[in-house]
């Protein structure tokens, strides 16, 4: 403190007055990013509650789904994932939203879909979809990995499957892997079983009522995959109570 003011007493009158602007605007800055913290806290707690946030909490203190397998996402990581959602990273887009590819901090590529609209008088509904489909764990069915809830609309997290569609692999034909017969009748029979699965083994029936080619997706190894990429949504047929 002792050597700060003898500093002080021995510089200029304009530098004294530097070293208060600098000083009144460092203050100004601290103060400006507290409360751009603090609006955009209360931007992301309007959201998260607007879009069944609280719902979900309420779901994860009842204990009666696996918490371990609800992942909510922070907005700003997902963000980063797709570029600031660049349209180059666009991989497929209709009525209900857009899927973008997206690489999280570890390594991880996935597909988040951006929804355009959400309907807040079918929140719950919304919200009880999402906590089923984090429960499905079928090999043939794309896996949803977790959502992020503090957003303008809700994203969705799914895990990426990065050979396409069953639609573009028919249209476009792999010279290195020919849509033989075989694959063919192997690729209905992973569809069937996935069916099979949603409709009687998961734990609440789901219909998906438009299954076509253009939402089934095929992985590395060309295995389908069933998705709900398209105008669409995957809809769940639910009692609640």
């Amino acid at each position: 403190m002792h050597a700060f003011s003898f500093i002080y007493r021995n510089i200029t009158s304009g530098e004294r007055s530097e070293l208060k602007l600098l000083f009144i605007l460092t203050r100004a800055w601290w103060f400006y990013k507290i409360l751009k913290k603090r609006r955009n806290n209360k931007r992301k707690e309007k959201f998260f509650k607007r879009n069944g946030g609280l719902l979900l909490e309420k779901y994860i203190s009842s204990n009666e789904v696996n918490v371990e397998k609800i992942k909510l996402f922070d907005p700003k990581d997902l963000d980063k994932a797709t570029y600031h959602f660049n349209v180059n990273r666009i991989l497929d887009q209709g009525g209900q939203g857009t899927v973008h590819k997206g690489v999280l901090a570890d390594g991880k590529i996935v597909a988040i879909k951006k929804s355009k609209v959400i309907d807040e008088g079918k929140i719950e509904q919304f919200i009880n979809e999402v906590i089923i489909l984090l429960q499905i764990n079928h090999r043939n069915v794309v896996k949803l990995l977790g959502c992020c809830l503090e957003t303008e609309f809700p994203l969705l997290v799914y895990e990426f499957i990065s050979n396409g569609t069953l639609s573009q692999y028919f249209n476009e034909p792999n010279e290195e892997f020919p849509p033989t017969w075989d694959m063919r009748l192997r690729i209905a029979k992973e569809v069937a079983g996935a069916l099979f699965y949603l409709h009687s083994s998961a734990s609440l029936p789901i219909y998906h009522r438009d299954i076509k080619s253009t939402n089934i997706l095929l992985d590395d190894k060309y295995r389908a995959k069933v998705a709900d990429f398209g105008n669409q949504e995957l809809l769940l047929l639910i009692k609640l109570t």
